[in-house]
């Protein structure tokens, strides 16, 4: 679903909700302040950006579409800032009578050290104008980013949302120190957090998940509710009758970073999806790839560069390679590669693989596409295509990333994150692997695993067909 919404015509979608300034301030640190036993973080970047809706809106127009933000903005130098951060996007901005809010976190590396918060007290919530609400008026689709500020509380803002509500799809994103949706939304996406303090519940996983969705939906009268649990995915919850309907949408396996700015992603997410005429649960389940693919691709980060939004087939890429091998050498790990069709996995290959694993620290798969298998295996292979391919792998506790490669030989696909150990299972010697030289090229070695015979994908294949 969300691979066809990312190639449809643009999406008029409106956001409402609260805007501040967010800062990042980056830096190293190798020293003590000698005024007092605290860091002295050395400036390298001072990146800034429009935080809360604003950062939902300025996702969804990198995205190609055309958004407007609905919000209200102080009378600073910071809510000047905030309008110029986003070009792209239609702001509709009324006074909020108060400071605009900026929050700076100084991270040293790729820890968070300080958050600094200035004019973040509560205000008191704002009075709509004609020109916010009437800009609710012909959406494709609303996105509510509550972020505790008494924009999404406006009684006049509130009505707008609920007419809209009727004809058109509205997300809501909610704050524990913000307003309750406004009823009759399609769906509202708190995370467990949010839910646990709206509900009061107790409990872990699915059963928390499961019960805090039935709760929202009875206290809020909402369509659905999709309680958010990090990198494992989303509960959706949606009432049947008397009973609850409740669709677990688990998460694609990545490497997150910095989460800041999931919980937006997901939101947008939705939002296109649902404008796009998917149902609840499968807009859900485009939003968590959403959100996956944004946390593989550098999380907030991945917004300072002038690539549009990341591809949601986070799995198998070389990027999702990249940032696992990143991680592992600055840990000082040793990096271990092996390849391989592994078209309909058998115990040979598990076995295989979890030997290699066992050589390093992480092992990255290099996987023959379709194409690569059919010139190495003929027309009628492989059986399984390379997307179920790449997800059974990653289904293996044993291998952290797939990388997958068009050519007969994984050799330029090696050279692009040069892993420290090659290992191949089967009855070849090192010397005799062709890609010994490739290794060789920066001092990499090639290990040989053990050999289980009576495995073979071929002989499994032809069982199947005989029996069928």
């Amino acid at each position: 679903m969300t691979g066809s919404v990312r190639g449809a015509a643009p999406l008029r979608i409106v956001v409402v909700g609260d805007t501040l300034l967010d800062v990042d301030v980056s830096g190293t640190s190798d020293r003590l302040s000698p005024d007092a036993p605290v860091p002295v973080v050395d400036v390298h970047t001072d990146d800034r950006r429009a935080g809360g809706a604003g950062l939902v809106a300025t996702m969804l127009a990198r995205d190609g579409h055309d958004v407007t933000l609905v919000t209200v903005l102080g009378d600073d130098a910071h809510a000047a800032e905030i309008t110029a951060l986003l070009p792209d996007v239609r702001v509709v901005a009324g006074p909020s009578g108060a400071p605009t809010p900026v929050k700076t976190r100084v991270r040293v590396g790729d820890h968070a050290l300080v958050r600094i918060d200035e004019g973040c007290e509560t205000p008191s919530v704002p009075e709509a104008t004609r020109a916010m609400t009437d800009a609710l008026l012909d959406a494709d689709a609303v996105v509510v980013a509550d972020y505790g500020r008494g924009v999404p509380a406006s009684p006049a803002v509130r009505d707008a949302i609920a007419a809209a509500a009727r004809s058109t799809p509205v997300v809501w994103d909610p704050h524990p120190k913000g307003a309750t949706p406004v009823a009759g939304i399609t769906v509202a996406t708190p995370n467990a957090a949010e839910a646990r303090r709206f509900t009061g519940l107790g409990g872990t996983g699915m059963p928390f998940a499961t019960d805090a969705a039935e709760a929202l939906l009875g206290a809020w009268d909402v369509q659905a509710v999709a309680v958010t649990l990090g990198d494992r995915g989303a509960l959706v919850g949606r009432l049947s009758g008397d009973r609850l309907d409740s669709r677990f949408v688990p998460a694609p396996s990545v490497t997150a970073g910095d989460p800041c700015g999931a919980g937006d992603r997901l939101a947008a997410g939705v939002a296109v999806a649902l404008a796009s005429g998917a149902d609840v649960a499968d807009a859900v389940a485009a939003g968590v790839a959403d959100a996956s693919a944004y946390l593989a691709a550098g999380g907030v980060t991945s917004l300072l560069t002038d690539v549009g939004r990341p591809p949601v087939d986070v799995p198998g890429t070389d990027r999702d390679a990249v940032r696992v091998v990143h991680r592992t050498r600055s840990a000082g790990g040793v990096v271990v590669a092996t390849g391989g069709c592994f078209d309909l996995l058998h115990a040979g290959h598990a076995r295989t693989l979890s030997a290699a694993r066992a050589l390093g620290d992480c092992l990255v798969v290099c996987l023959n596409s379709d194409d690569s298998v059919r010139q190495l295996k003929g027309p009628e292979r492989p059986i399984m295509n390379q997307d179920d391919r790449v997800e059974l792998l990653l289904a293996l506790d044993c291998v952290d990333a797939v990388v997958v490669f068009d050519e007969t030989t994984p050799d330029e696909a090696l050279r692009r994150f040069r892993p420290d150990v090659w290992a191949k299972g089967g009855d070849y010697t090192a010397d005799a692997l062709p890609e010994s030289d490739t290794l060789a090229e920066w001092g990499g070695r090639v290990v040989t695993v053990p050999f289980h015979p009576g495995r073979s994908t071929t002989r499994l294949a032809a069982a199947l067909a005989h029996v069928g």
